[in-house]
C-alpha cells in the first residue's frame, strides 16, 4: 500500500510555459504541493474497510477459506481505490493553487 501512497504524491501537470519564469514556478509548485500534503491519507481505512466487506461476503458465499480469500481481495480493493481517491484530490489541490497563482494548466 505504500507504493500506492507514493505515486499519488507525483502530480503530472503541464503548464504552458510562454512566459513563466521557470525558477518561480517550480517554488509555487512545491508550495502547492505542499498544501496538498494537508490531504489525509485513507489508504488503511480503505484496506480495512474493503477486507471487512470481502471477508463478510465471503463467508455468506462459502466458509472460511472463501472468506479469508474475499477478504484479501477485498483489503487489495480497498487501499487501491481509496489510494486513487487521494492521488485525485491531490491532484485537484495542485491544479487549483497553481491555477490561482496565475497558471495556465493544459491537462
Amino acid at each position: 500500500m505504500l507504493a500506492i501512497s507514493g505515486c499519488a504524491r507525483h502530480a503530472q501537470i503541464i503548464i504552458d510555459p510562454k512566459g513563466v519564469d521557470m525558477r518561480a514556478y517550480h517554488a509555487d509548485l512545491a508550495e502547492c504541493q505542499h498544501l496538498a500534503d494537508q490531504i489525509e491519507t485513507k489508504i488503511a481505512e480503505g484496506v480495512v474497510g474493503g477486507a471487512v466487506i470481502g471477508a463478510l461476503y465471503g463467508a455468506i458465499i462459502g466458509g472460511r477459506r472463501t472468506s479469508v480469500t474475499i477478504g484479501q481481495l477485498g483489503a487489495l480493493g480497498g487501499g487501491l481505490s481509496a489510494g486513487a481517491e487521494e492521488h485525485y484530490q491531490r491532484e485537484k489541490v495542485i491544479r487549483n493553487c497553481l491555477r490561482n497563482r496565475g497558471y495556465q494548466i493544459l491537462n
